[in-house]
């Protein structure tokens, strides 16, 4: 299903952007060294509750998962990329984290996902992984006007991606968002112009490139659900939520100016 929302219903949006960006913002200032991944969750789960919105992720349970997912954020560590299942694990110094975080606000859906270095000892590769897949997502932010297709969205993006000499993984990708987090059309993170569903005012998309150094190819982990590099090679991912607009894409999951 592909749902164009209503200028009352993007509002709605706008609200659930604000709240999962400023979610994120106020768990990446949190985490450190030592945090635990589990304290992430349950910073979130406190943070849902006491905005009245509803978690995408606790109850999710998709056939490519051993769901229900049970935890409210995703929290990929190092090799990991995409479903990071919250576990007891405590943050090192120069672990890459990914946080991917998903709620409802009013009925309305929004989505997106930050990668950064904790502690003080980043790995320069890791820092330039991190800001490809970030130039990815503008790049693919910026072709998502009214009347552009799809394609122009997943052409800009891959061109970044393999221009930075990364593979691309073509299985996970964007997706649509509205009353529910994942709808159609799908967004891949490689593709060809000027082809695809053509893009609409009311339309809302998770746009969310990733990348793993040295591989594209994934491998699911002993808890069903987390997904790592095949070979081990560390992984970033870097998502915003959205909306085509008659003056052009509307990111509904930045951060607050001013």
């Amino acid at each position: 299903m592909i749902e164009i929302l209503t200028p009352a219903e993007l509002d709605r949006a706008r609200e659930a952007g604000r709240f999962v960006a400023d979610t994120l913002a106020e768990l990446r200032a949190r985490t450190r060294v030592g945090t635990n991944l589990l304290d992430i969750d349950r910073w979130a789960a406190e943070l849902i509750a006491q905005a009245g919105a509803v978690s995408c992720y606790v109850d999710y349970a998709p056939s490519f998962g051993r769901g229900p997912f049970g935890h409210v954020i995703c929290t990929a560590v190092n090799d990991a990329v995409l479903h990071g299942l919250p576990h007891d694990y405590r943050l090192r110094d120069g672990d890459l984290l990914t946080l991917d975080f998903a709620v409802s606000v009013r009925g309305k859906v929004a989505d997106a996902a930050i990668s950064f270095i904790v502690g003080e000892r980043a790995d320069p590769e890791d820092l330039r992984l991190i800001e490809a897949t970030e130039t990815a997502l503008a790049a693919g932010i910026a072709a998502a006007s009214p009347g552009a297709r799809i394609g122009d969205i997943s052409f800009a993006i891959g061109r970044v991606l393999t221009d930075a000499g990364y593979e691309v993984n073509t299985e996970f990708g964007g997706h649509g968002v509205g009353s529910t987090m994942h709808q159609d059309p799908h967004v891949a993170n490689i593709g060809r112009p000027d082809r695809g569903f053509r893009l609409r005012p009311g339309l809302v998309l998770a746009i969310e490139p990733w990348a793993m150094r040295g591989t594209a190819e994934l491998v699911t982990d002993a808890d069903g659900w987390t997904l790592r590099s095949a070979t081990g090679g560390r992984a970033a991912h870097s998502e915003h939520s959205v909306a085509i607009t008659e003056r052009g894409p509307e990111i509904l999951t930045g951060p607050r100016l001013g």
